[in-house]
């Protein structure tokens, strides 16, 4: 346009000055006043030359391959000009372009705007208003355009140099395409229009010599907002157009949050189109790859969790999710990418959270993370929690618990009231208890909630088992690397799981094969980690101890890592001391049932005087003498330190407090060890003896204490006590299933002056019968019975 109007002026001038004299002094003027601008560049208007003006509409770029970031401001020259109508206008139009003025322009999302709207750019330039764009220069002089053509006028941008001339180009063209594809797919007609849009879209991205995340990041957005409005009515062929079409700016860009909420809803809905292979995976290979923070984006991590769960929905399932993993570590022993292990990790540990998010936020009365997302914080506003199946364990499945009533259906907030009430109830019967009551201090805290509390597990929907299942083989799977093994038990050292999960058999299980991994690993900085990451907070080695929440091998994996550790500690006294503070009872029970390890442990607290109380220190004599290993390391230990056979020849221990979950084979191998003529105080709680264990427990002539609390003793072993114990003054029943016919044997006791049966099947009758016949009974505990 405007140099269409110069080329004539050029010419006009030309013809009509009467030769090539006037010519020349036409040029000579202009020269002596630049036609477009101060600036000029080394000594190109020293002399005097014919000028002739070109216009392009194409890249501009001085050299091929020139790269620019996109404009949003900056300071530029503009004079604007109106559509001549005579030759006399064209005269005087080419006067104006000695008229500059200085602005500061601003790209916003739909037109030019000054900073000053004054002059020429009094009211913004609207995108939609400009009819073309073309750069201008001129041969031989430093002149540099871009020029604007709307209807009725046309307005020039002057810049200091071609570069800053070529940048404000493509950064104009590409807003104005952008606010033109905006328009076009925010009102959606006809889908395979909005498909060919999209692919030019698509097209212009790739292609625009601008380099910016904005470039690719903005396509995305338009067509996430797009598919969001309409993603219920596309077909599943639609479905795979768009994703191919976008796939190539998926390549180097992670999806905006909009457009992961559609991938996602494809996964679930799609899990087996040809979308998640063949465009959805390295799409997540590049997040895994390249995501430096999921909490900024947490869709991302969610769109990941979908498409592994994908993958698991195809015939091969888990064996395409190794693949899949394997690829991600690549073929060499070393993983090249740092970030692929902690970004697994995190959509595995996001993933099982999800599986007890209702149950958790019940429990802890927090909104979930959907309802944070749609603002929904208040009490009153929330949903009520989604039903939990919650099983009780077959009881002849576990012989040695407690039994329990079939298999019930509750709901969360009945969780909580029973939760509640059991918690009470064990605390009110620590604090309220009997005189003799001497459980092991940490023993309630070994089992996280109360022992009824204990026997309920919670059954996820068909749905979350599955996710739990997917993803605890996941991290089954990263153990198996080397190099990812140290990373990995650093990041699992705080036990980031919820503990719900780690009472889940299918879980721990998976779990059990990670941990004896770091076990078995001979890395410090790996089996370190099986420690607790700080103090009062519980490790691996202690979930998976005989009593721990996880633990269901009798305690072997927790031997192999306590053998381990002692190898490789250099604090041996130290970890003998927390040892000796929380996990005796285990180590106990593990080496009267002959494990070599612990053996060495018991030796090693006697030898370096870890254990002060001198009851203990016998009981732990007597457990090393009830095996041949124990025996033969215990004489060893004896060789080397005389003072502990003087200790044992003034006389057995006086108070004895056998492990949590021993057995009655393991109390008859402890009393057979040696002299137990003076135990007074004998506490069974906790473990799983039964009534057979009275044939051990008459034997003990000086026996005034004995609690059986939480075990399996009944009416058998009731009647043998009360034959053989005339002198035991303290009983403690609480939770064992002793009934009526049991209870009335005690009346011929008459030395009993605490008697707890809380929690058993007493009824009235029975208890006003054991008051009239036991004078001496003071203190009696019959809370949660029929006579309470």
């Amino acid at each position: 346009m405007v140099d269409y109007y110069l080329q004539r002026v050029i010419k006009t001038s030309s013809v009509c000055g009467g030769g090539e004299l006037h010519n020349n002094q036409f040029y000579q003027c202009e020269e002596s006043k630049p036609l477009l601008g101060e600036m000029t560049e080394g000594n190109n208007n020293s002399r005097p030359c014919r000028r002739s003006v070109h216009s392009s509409s194409g890249s501009g770029s001085s050299s091929s391959g020139m790269r620019y970031k996109l404009l949003h401001e900056g300071d530029i020259q503009v004079c604007a000009l109106k559509h001549p109508r005579t030759f006399l206008s064209k005269i005087l139009s080419s006067k104006f372009l000695r008229r500059w003025e200085p602005h500061h322009l601003t790209l916003t999302d739909s037109c030019l705007s000054s900073a000053t709207p004054t002059g020429y750019m009094e009211t913004s330039l609207s995108y939609s208003s400009i009819e073309d764009l073309q750069l201008l220069s001129w041969d031989n002089a430093p002149k540099y355009c871009v020029q604007l053509s709307f209807p009725g006028g046309t307005v020039l941008l002057q810049a200091a140099n071609s570069y800053l001339r070529d940048q404000w180009f493509h950064s104009l063209q590409w807003k104005k395409k952008i606010y033109k594809y905006r328009k076009v797919l925010n009102n959606p007609s006809r889908w395979d229009v909005v498909l060919k849009e999209i692919r030019a879209l698509v097209d212009m991205a790739l292609t625009s010599p601008l380099q910016d995340e904005s470039i690719h990041q903005a396509p995305l957005h338009i067509i996430s907002t797009l598919l969001a409005e309409v993603l219920l009515n596309l077909s599943q062929q639609l479905h795979y157009s768009i994703i191919s079409a976008i796939a190539p700016l998926l390549e180097n860009n992670h999806p905006p949050p909009d457009l992961c909420e559609f991938f996602c809803k494809h996964c679930r809905e799609r899990p087996r189109s040809m979308v998640v292979i063949e465009v959805f995976t390295p799409v997540v290979q590049r997040i895994l790859k390249h995501n430096m923070d999921f909490g900024k984006c947490p869709r991302l991590r969610l769109f990941t969790q979908e498409y592994i769960l994908a993958l698991n929905e195809l015939n091969a399932g888990m064996e395409v999710v190794k693949k899949f993993v394997h690829s991600m570590h690549g073929p060499t022993g070393q993983c090249p990418h740092p970030r692929v292990l902690p970004n697994l990790v995190a959509v595995c540990l996001a993933a099982i959270y999800s599986c007890y998010e209702e149950f958790i936020n019940s429990r802890d009365n927090s909104p979930s993370l959907k309802e944070i997302r749609n603002g929904c914080q208040q009490l009153n506003d929330r949903k009520p929690p989604m039903p939990l199946r919650l099983l009780r364990p077959d009881p002849s499945t576990t012989p040695t618990l407690p039994l329990s009533p079939p298999p019930s259906v509750v709901n969360s907030s009945e969780i909580l009231v029973e939760l509640e009430r059991n918690n009470n109830k064990a605390n009110a019967k620590r604090k309220e208890g009997p005189v003799g009551s001497d459980s092991e201090p940490n023993l309630i805290d070994c089992l996280l909630v109360s022992p009824t509390l204990n026997m309920l597990s919670i059954q996820l929907p068909v749905q979350a088992d599955r996710v739990l299942g997917c993803f605890a083989l996941i991290l089954k799977m990263l153990s198996d690397y080397d190099d990812w093994r140290p990373a990995l038990a650093s990041l699992l050292q705080p036990i980031p799981f919820p503990k719900e999960a780690l009472a889940h058999a299918k879980f721990t299980k998976e779990l059990k094969y990670v941990i004896q991994r770091f076990a078995e690993d001979p890395r410090q900085e790996v089996h370190s980690c099986l420690l607790s990451v700080r103090s009062g907070k519980d490790g691996w080695f202690q979930l998976y101890s005989p009593g721990g929440v996880a633990c269901d091998d009798d305690g072997e994996l927790f031997a192999g890592m306590v053998h381990i550790l002692m190898g490789s500690c250099y604090k041996t006294k130290k970890f003998l001391l927390s040892l000796a503070e929380n996990k005796l009872g285990p180590c106990m029970l593990l080496a009267l049932r002959g494990n070599q390890t612990m053996v060495e442990i018991l030796c090693l607290m006697l030898e370096y005087n870890i254990i002060e109380n001198k009851d203990t220190q016998l009981q732990i004599i007597s457990t090393l003498e009830s095996t041949q290993v124990g025996l033969r390391m215990y004489e060893q230990l004896c060789d080397r330190q005389r003072e502990l056979k003087e200790l044992q020849r003034k006389g057995g221990p006086t108070r004895l407090t056998l492990p949590s979950k021993s057995t009655d084979a393991d109390l008859a191998r402890l009393l057979s060890s040696g002299s137990f003529g003076n135990l007074e105080n004998l506490s069974l709680a906790f473990t799983n003896v039964t009534s057979a264990c009275a044939e051990q427990l008459i034997k003990l002539p000086s026996l005034k204490q004995l609690n059986l609390w939480s075990t399996q003793f009944g009416d058998a072993g009731l009647r043998l006590l009360s034959e053989h114990l005339a002198c035991l003054q303290v009983l403690n029943l609480c939770e064992t299933p002793v009934t009526d016919a049991g209870l009335l044997a005690l009346s011929s006791m008459k030395s009993l002056c605490s008697l707890n049966m809380n929690s058993t099947k007493l009824t009235a009758d029975t208890y006003e019968d054991l008051k009239a016949k036991l004078p001496n009974l003071k203190d009696v505990d019959v809370r949660y019975t029929e006579a309470w």
